[in-house]
């Protein structure tokens, strides 16, 4: 799957917040995403990230 920088995705697991749509701020080896909901910002490796993703909502 093709992930683009500022792509919405929603993961399988919310987040603590409560929320669970994700934009994408970095794409690479790392992928950095940002939490629609409460702004936090993670950094995943790319195989967790790839595993945890549902869906792209948005380009």
């Amino acid at each position: 799957m093709e992930y683009k920088i500022h792509d919405r995705v929603q993961m399988k697991k919310p987040h603590p917040c409560g929320s669970n749509e994700w934009e994408i701020l970095r794409v690479g080896m790392d992928f950095r995403i940002k939490c629609l909901g409460c702004q936090r910002v993670v950094m995943l490796p790319r195989k967790k990230f790839e595993k945890e993703v549902k869906k792209i909502l948005s380009d």
